[in-house]
């Protein structure tokens, strides 16, 4: 067996991992890297795989930068296979969709920067082309996909429909298991069901997001946003809430559900402005064999958590340009969760400067992205053009993480404590990879290594 990493390797997004085994070309995941959008686009237009020698992708979930590529990959003559699960399936068919209609605005943009014609990544018509490729597998079901090669998706509890990726494969007579965690959800959370607890095997590739944090606990999280809603309402404020369209938007809900069920929070209007958003929401109440047995009691007896008193689905512009008029206290949940594109731009740039309002970050923001420079509080950030002094209160709630945090890693990795397995890291900025890196070694797991950037691993 051989492996390649062509994303995220040391860096959080773009994931793509070549597999070759028994004469099969297998990339797990294909993401499209995100940041700097010069330097993004770059690295997206130049990747540097054959796609035409690739036999088939397999795809752990539906976030953008595991899936994003993909239309990218019809357009330059990839024609195998897309194994997935339905959830997912039906996700990308949203989310693809979405992120060419990225594609056309950056394009736009970067044509103006650099005063030359530069063409879309892909188009509308490329997403229409590559969902033709997909085949949907279910949690559970053993599939062939090449040449004494097999896979088994396994629930990784990350978002709705992620997966854990097995494959067993025959060398040299013998059959192995190799494992790819994909991105490792968190146990005991709202919604979706626990992750898979991994089983022996002689390859992981496993992911390191969070290698160097914990994140806090549900009645942590219940009461850090209590606290942030009524000090917002008591300062006559918003709070403006740039949010993934991908489950970070519905836990948020379902957490707003809980607190006003138990009359914690006021009764303020909660407006979400992401046509994505919505779209994705729907996709939810078909796949109900993803949730937690809590959440399914829930839907049987008190209908849809993701309805609250005064919530307010967006889809048009028109609707979402009134809400520059609101005077009273209100919550704006908007995408892009890393505040790089989408209407959450617009919310930002007529709230950010007033101190009666809150930013609440409640997601991963990677280097260079706008929602990073609102964590470390710069005091002056660009939108759309436009220096503007960053005068509101920012807070920042890790404890929506969909993600596995350090102690949850460890625990996942020292499932191989003094074992022949070897543990590969991936997903991770460097000092997260460290961290995790040394908390293994010190769980003794012994053969752990960091996979580089285009640098090939013999097994």
């Amino acid at each position: 067996m051989k492996i390649t990493s062509y994303g995220a390797a040391e860096e959080v997004t773009g994931s793509k991992h070549l597999i070759e085994v028994n004469g099969n070309r297998i990339l797990l995941d294909c993401g499209l890297f995100q940041g700097r959008r010069i330097e993004a686009d770059q690295k997206n237009r130049q990747n540097s795989l054959d796609m035409q020698k690739i036999d088939c992708i397999v795809l752990s979930h539906a976030h953008i930068d595991h899936s994003g590529l993909l239309p990218l990959f019809d357009k330059k003559g990839y024609n195998g296979p897309i194994y997935t699960t339905p959830a997912t399936r039906d996700l990308c068919s949203i989310m693809l969709m979405d992120s060419a209609h990225i594609q056309q605005k950056d394009a736009e943009w970067l044509s103006k920067k650099q005063l030359t014609f530069i063409p879309p990544l892909y188009t509308s018509d490329d997403v229409h082309e590559i969902m033709k490729h997909f085949i949907s597998v279910p949690y559970e079901m053993r599939m062939p996909i090449g040449n004494d090669v097999f896979l088994t998706f396994h629930d990784a509890g990350h978002v709705l429909g992620s997966a854990m990726v097995e494959l067993e494969y025959r060398e040299m007579g013998k059959w192995k298991h190799f494992i790819f965690s994909g991105d490792i959800g968190r146990k005991n959370m709202p919604i979706l069901a626990d992750p898979w607890e991994p089983k022996p095997c002689d390859v992981m590739i496993m992911e390191s997001t969070y290698g160097d944090r914990d994140h806090g606990d549900m009645v942590q999280m219940d009461n850090k946003l209590e606290e942030i809603i009524n000090e917002a309402v008591e300062n006559g404020g918003k709070i403006i809430v740039p949010s993934f369209a991908l489950e970070r938007t519905q836990e948020f809900i379902y957490t707003l559900h809980r607190l006003q069920s138990q009359n914690r929070i006021p009764d303020i209007p909660v407006f979400v402005d992401s046509p994505l958003t919505v779209n994705i929401t729907e996709v939810f109440r078909l796949h109900i064999e993803s949730f937690d047995e809590e959440f399914k009691k829930q839907f049987r007896e008190n209908g849809n958590p993701f309805d609250l008193k005064r919530i307010r689905y967006i889809r048009s512009q028109t609707e979402s340009i009134e809400l520059n008029q609101l005077q009273e206290p209100a919550i704006i949940i908007s995408a892009s969760g890393m505040c790089e594109y989408g209407r959450i731009l617009h919310h930002l740039r007529n709230n950010i400067s007033d101190p009666r309002n809150t930013i609440l970050i409640i997601g991963f923001q990677a280097e260079y992205t706008l929602g990073r420079k609102i964590v470390e509080r710069q005091p002056r950030v660009r939108i759309l053009g436009v220096m503007l002094e960053l005068r509101a209160r920012v807070r920042v709630m890790n404890e929506f993480s969909a993600h596995a945090g350090r102690s949850e890693l460890i625990e996942f990795g020292s499932h191989y404590s003094n074992t022949d397995t070897q543990v590969f890291l991936v997903h991770g900025e460097p000092k997260a990879m460290q961290a995790l890196y040394s908390g293994l070694k010190e769980k003794d797991v012994k053969n752990l290594s960091i996979l580089k950037f285009c640098q090939p691993v013999e097994i």
